[in-house]
């Protein structure tokens, strides 16, 4: 299995970055799967960077119901004519994120929702003998402060991101999880999908939302090793993190846990 990111906010390798998030997988049965769109065009223009086909996906996944996940996913129906997209079911609601200005709408295009090549989800749901969609993520685990910015899909009330779905794929001896911004919790992902797959992941692709929490620079570092310590627990997986998580905040990670986790930055690459 290759992953390669085609989207994140930033790069080691001069590839165009945007605020978001961009993962192709290329299994090993030639199945192409794409999880997450970013915000428009950029993942296709950085796909082609990398000669990466988006015409040759034969599944997509949009992770939640923000513009830097799903904002591309009219321009992956354009270039693509085959793949069937899984989204949830709430995906397509209304959300907000509280900004300086006020509450700024931040949800997909809903033009775009009586699409024929959409597929809506919610529990778990299993695509084919590799592909597991699970949802439904409940559990107050170090879940990521940032959240209470977020509203939906009533402007008054705190998202509970029930249109939040992450992917576990399943090749060989490889048992990969991917998640969006994990607004869930990882943690509490985490341990949904050991439950459902009954095993524990040997990788983690995720971003875990750790920015903007506006905590105290000792508030926040005692978070950061709550959470390093927890994910120790998994001794046997790997951790790639992403995006939301914020780089100050990895780089404590990183020092926590070692090569127990890396960054998987735009342009990059990892084979499993």
């Amino acid at each position: 299995m290759k992953i390669t990111s085609l989207i994140d906010n930033i790069s080691n390798c001069s590839m165009h970055v945007e605020h978001g998030l961009s993962l192709h997988l290329s299994l090993n049965n030639g199945k192409q799967i794409l999880f997450d769109m970013g915000q428009g065009t950029l993942f296709l223009q950085n796909a082609q960077s990398l000669a990466v086909n988006i015409g040759s996906v034969d599944i997509a996944v949009v992770s939640h119901g923000h513009y830097d996940h799903g904002g591309g996913l009219s321009t992956f129906l354009q270039n693509n004519q085959k793949s069937e997209v899984y989204l949830h079911k709430k995906a397509f609601e209304n959300h907000y994120s509280l900004r300086d200005s006020g509450l700024t709408y931040i949800g997909l295009d809903p033009h775009l929702r009586d699409h024929h090549r959409l597929n809506f989800c919610e529990g778990v749901t299993k695509i084919d003998d590799q592909l597991t969609l699970v949802s439904d993520v409940h559990g107050n685990l170090y879940n990521p402060i940032g959240n209470r910015l977020l509203f939906g899909p009533e402007e008054g009330k705190n998202d509970d991101f029930s249109h939040e779905q992450s992917l576990i794929v399943m090749e060989g001896k490889n048992v990969v999880l991917l998640a969006g911004c994990a607004h869930t919790g990882i943690l509490n992902i985490l341990k949904k999908a050991t439950l459902e797959v009954g095993t524990t992941p040997t990788h983690v692709f995720s971003g875990f939302h750790l920015v903007k929490s506006q905590l105290s620079e000792n508030a926040e570092f005692d978070f950061i090793c709550g959470i390093a310590h927890e994910f120790q627990k998994y001794s046997n997986t790997k951790f790639y993190t992403m995006h939301c998580t914020g780089l100050e905040q990895y780089n404590t990670l990183r020092k926590l846990m070692g090569e127990q986790i890396n960054y998987l930055s735009c342009g990059e690459q990892i084979v499993l």
